[in-house]
C-alpha cells in the first residue's frame, strides 16, 4: 500500500480460513449502515473459491496493533473481456477516519490497473463498487479519489400477510424447477439471453459462466434447486427465477437473485408469473418476506413489474465507477446496445 496505515497496523492476503472474520467484519459494518447482517461464513467460502479469483493477488486484510481484524478489500477480475473490474472494502465503524480506507481503495486501485492490459485493445476498461446509501463516509471516499455515481438500485422487499395471488401464466407456458444435472447450460442460456438488456452487461465466455454456476452450486449452501423455477414453452425456457432460501443470515427473509424473461415472451405475463409461484413457495414454507435487488433505472421496467407485485423499495445501493482506460464501450447502456 502506498499510503502509510497507522503505526503497528499490518496488512496481508486473505485466505480462506479468514472467510469467518471477514464475514464477521462486513456483518459489523452492515449492521452500523443497515441495521442487518448482508453475508455468511459459507458463502464468503464460496465465494473466494470462485473459478479464476485468487486470495493471493485479489484480496488485502488491514489487521490492529491488537490482532484485530479491521478492513478488508477486494478485487474480481477473473472474466474476460476485462473490461469491469469489480471491487469492494469494509472498514470497522470504530477505525474509520484513520486513513485505513484510503490505503485500502489505493491498494484496489493499483491491482485493478493490472487488468488494463488483459483487455481487448481499445475498449474502455472501468472500476466498480457499489455502496449502500447509508454508507456517507464511503461515498465521500470514492468521489474524492474521482469515482463517479453511474446507477442506483433498490431493494425491494414484500411482506405477505397471507397467500399471494396465484401464478397465471399465459397459455403453452409452464412452470417447473431447475433440474441442475440436465437443465443447467440451457437455463444459463436462457439467462444472458434475459440480461442483455440490463445495464452494464458485458457477454463473457459461455464456458467459464458455466463454470462459475456449478462452482456456487457445489459449494454454496443457500443454492436450492427446489427454489429455482422454469418459465417453458415447449422444449424452449421462456424465463428463469432463481431464489435462495435466506437473505444473508436471514433465514426469515428469501431472497430472488435472478428473474429474468427471454425477448420473445416479454409483456405476456411471465415474469409476473414467476414471481408469484416464488411468492407462493415461499408462503408455504412459512417464509412471508422476500426480497430482491433491482435497477432503479431499469431498462425493461422492472421496477414497476415489483411494484404491481406488491414490492416496496426499502434501501437504496449506488454504483460509483472510476474510468481506468478510455474506449469503446462494451457494456450495455440503453435498449438496443
Amino acid at each position: 500500500m502506498t499510503s502509510r496505515l497507522p503505526r503497528g497496523y499490518t496488512t496481508r492476503p486473505a485466505t480462506r480460513e479468514d472467510a469467518r472474520a471477514v464475514a464477521a467484519l462486513t456483518n459489523t459494518c452492515s449492521l452500523a449502515t443497515l441495521g442487518r447482517e448482508t453475508t455468511s461464513p459459507e458463502r464468503l467460502e464460496t465465494q473466494m473459491g470462485t473459478p479464476g479469483f485468487s486470495p493471493e493477488t485479489d484480496t488485502t486484510l488491514v489487521f490492529s496493533p491488537h490482532g484485530e481484524l479491521v478492513a478488508a478489500g477486494f478485487v474480481f477480475d477473473a472474466v474476460p473481456p476485462h473490461v469491469l473490474v469489480e471491487a469492494g472494502c469494509v472498514v470497522h465503524p470504530q477505525h474509520v477516519g484513520k486513513g485505513i480506507g484510503t490505503a485500502v481503495s489505493e491498494w484496489i486501485e493499483t491491482r485493478a490497473r493490472k487488468t488494463i492490459p488483459r483487455a481487448p485493445p481499445g475498449v474502455r476498461v472501468v472500476l466498480h463498487q457499489v455502496i449502500d446509501d447509508a454508507d456517507k463516509a464511503g461515498q465521500t471516499l470514492l468521489e474524492r479519489r474521482g469515482y463517479s455515481a453511474v446507477r442506483h438500485f433498490f431493494r425491494m422487499l414484500i411482506e405477505m400477510d397471507g397467500p399471494p395471488p396465484p401464478a397465471v401464466f399465459p397459455d403453452g407456458v409452464r412452470v417447473r424447477t431447475l433440474d441442475p444435472e440436465k437443465d443447467l447450460v440451457a437455463a444459463i442460456v436462457a439467462a444472458r439471453d434475459a440480461f442483455q438488456d440490463h445495464w452494464g452487461f458485458v457477454e463473457t465466455p459461455l464456458e467459464q459462466e458455466i463454470e462459475r454456476w456449478r462452482h456456487r452450486i457445489a459449494n454454496d449452501p443457500d443454492f436450492d434447486p427446489t427454489l429455482s423455477f422454469l418459465a417453458v414453452d415447449g422444449e424452449e425456457i421462456a424465463g428463469i427465477c432463481c431464489a435462495s432460501p435466506r437473505m444473508g443470515t436471514d433465514a426469515s427473509t428469501g431472497y430472488v437473485g435472478t428473474l429474468g424473461v427471454r425477448r420473445p415472451w416479454r409483456r405476456q405475463g411471465v415474469a409476473l408469473a414467476l414471481l408469484r409461484h416464488a411468492f407462493g413457495e415461499f408462503y408455504r414454507r412459512g417464509v412471508k418476506r422476500v426480497a430482491l435487488h433491482v435497477d432503479a433505472q431499469s431498462l425493461t421496467g422492472a421496477t414497476r413489474l415489483y411494484e404491481k407485485a406488491g414490492m416496496r423499495p426499502d434501501e437504496i445501493g449506488h454504483a460509483y465507477q472510476k474510468e481506468l482506460r478510455p474506449g469503446v464501450e462494451l457494456a450495455t447502456q440503453k435498449l438496443g446496445d
